[in-house]
């Protein structure tokens, strides 16, 4: 093939069976999970640093859009940032990538892939793309499927029908979703893979798919692309037309329906890190069968992912368990219920409980800060300011605020003037001035902020100016 694959990466989901690690605020695909430092988004991107690839469509939401462009620019690649009004799942997201690489070239391929995915051969897994590729130029909706290692209810599966010309590619038979135990072990003894969720094919191909079989979703994307406006570096989809499209995964809008469906035996190992038995399976192991990490110590035990991020976490004479020590939150279940952490996530956000989607450390285009602690009228944060990062230009109407820099330097605007603050000193803002906080340095910038007042609530803030374009 000639041309480029186009990838189109999503990158908008919320990774729930992963709480307390990954909430709301900040998901999966953005932590490191991994040994190498980045996270599954950036390790997607890296894969595809190779010339058959062209620049990345990344679709994900207004609430990512920051990490998102940071992460991309840590690696140095450039791509079109495409941001949902809301999640409409899979088949939406596909739908706008589609039409987007279709105005490019009615013919582009495109590559859609999930971005939480864990692939140990880069090489395996490019390769595999262009074989697939020169299949999807000729009209096939190709899906890597992946040898089972044992029969699971946590994925889809495909049936091979008729070989294709490529080596291990054949007709997709059948596409069925998630089995019960039983038809698993059934479709695993008759030869039926893992269906990854990494589809290639022409934006043509996709489009007629998506006509014939979800109209709805089509004229929704289409439209929402036609009147989407510039923010900054990113493009906001409309959020009227996009809120038209049917939430369906591209699975059932398009995959079980179309005759035009292919796979392809993946020759990469893979893993989609949904759940903490799935992390405990890719990671190294004692010789007791167990995942330490941080500050964790067992004891007669076995088979078992402890991970702490600050606290001493000890078990004693438990095996298959996965117990996760977050600042805030501990989660304890057996390694067979760790799927059900969604539906404990799920009860959590019923109650009320904002553990269940907020962390503490709450993440910002220019850095992030952390709550200490808080009380009936003050409330006392830890914030970094990355280099070259400043805060809106803003006003209180219900507190003051004591900053003490411990690390760096902080350009301070107070009403009309503009001072240095040092290392161990200090600045007050009154009720009602306008401020502004910058990090003119080279290192990043630390401060303690000591709110005190009737209200301390992320809602009493009045922006003037802000680099960012937020309101």
């Amino acid at each position: 093939m000639a041309a480029k694959i186009v990838p189109l990466i999503m990158a908008g989901g919320s990774g729930t069976r992963l709480w307390p690690l990954s909430r709301d605020t900040m998901p999966k695909q953005f932590i490191a999970l991994l040994d190498d430092g980045l996270s599954t988004f950036q390790a997607t991107l890296q894969r595809l640093m190779d010339p058959a690839f062209g620049a990345p469509i990344v679709i994900t939401n207004n609430d990512f859009r920051f990490v998102v462009a940071e992460q991309m620019l840590a690696l140095g690649i450039k791509g079109e940032i495409v941001l949902e009004p809301e999640r409409r799942d899979s088949a939406a997201a596909i739908a706008v990538g589609t039409v987007m690489a279709g105005k490019r070239d009615p013919e582009a391929v495109c590559v859609a892939l999930a971005s939480d995915h864990v692939v140990s051969d880069a090489d395996a897994f490019r390769q595999d793309c262009k074989r697939a590729a020169s299949l999807a130029a000729t009209g096939l909706i190709m899906t890597l499927g992946i040898k089972p290692t044992h029969p699971s209810t946590a994925y889809g599966y495909l049936a091979p029908g008729e070989a294709l010309s490529e080596p291990g590619a054949n007709r997709l038979s059948r596409f069925v979703e998630k089995p019960k135990l039983d038809i698993a072990e059934k479709y695993v003894a008759e030869g039926y893979l893992w269906n990854s969720g990494n589809f290639l094919f022409s934006a043509k191909t996709m489009r007629d798919e998506l006509s014939r079989h979800a109209p709805a979703v089509l004229s929704a994307a289409e439209a929402a692309v036609d009147k989407a406006t510039r923010d900054l570096d990113f493009l906001r989809l409309d959020p009227e037309s996009f809120g038209k499209a049917t939430k369906i995964s591209i699975d059932y809008a398009v995959m079980e329906r179309t005759a035009h469906a292919g796979m392809l035996a993946a020759s990469f190992d893979w893993s989609d890190v949904g759940s903490w038995d799935s992390i405990h399976a890719i990671k190294p192991q004692d010789g007791d069968g167990n995942v330490l990490e941080g500050p964790a110590v067992a004891l007669d035990t076995r088979r078992s992912l402890i991970r702490s991020e600050e606290v001493l976490t000890t078990v004693v004479g438990l095996d298959d368990v996965v117990v996760v020590s977050t600042r805030d939150a501990v989660l304890v279940a057996s390694m067979a219920a760790a799927g059900k952490v969604k539906t404990l996530v799920e009860q959590m956000k019923a109650d009320g409980r904002p553990e269940a989607s907020e962390h503490l450390r709450i993440y910002r285009p220019w850095g992030w800060y952390q709550r200490i602690d808080i009380g009936s009228r003050f409330q006392v944060k830890h914030i970094h300011v990355k280099e070259g990062g400043q805060l809106s230009l803003q006003k209180h109407f219900h507190r003051a605020e004591h900053w003490v820099v411990v690390r760096g330097t902080a350009e301070v605007t107070l009403d009309d003037t503009v001072r240095f603050v040092h290392e161990n000193e200090s600045v007050y803002l009154p009720i009602g001035c306008t401020h502004r906080l910058k990090n003119p340095g080279k290192i990043g910038l630390e401060l303690i902020e000591v709110q005190v007042g009737s209200y301390t609530g992320e809602d009493d803030i009045v922006r003037i100016e802000d680099i960012y374009a937020r309101s």
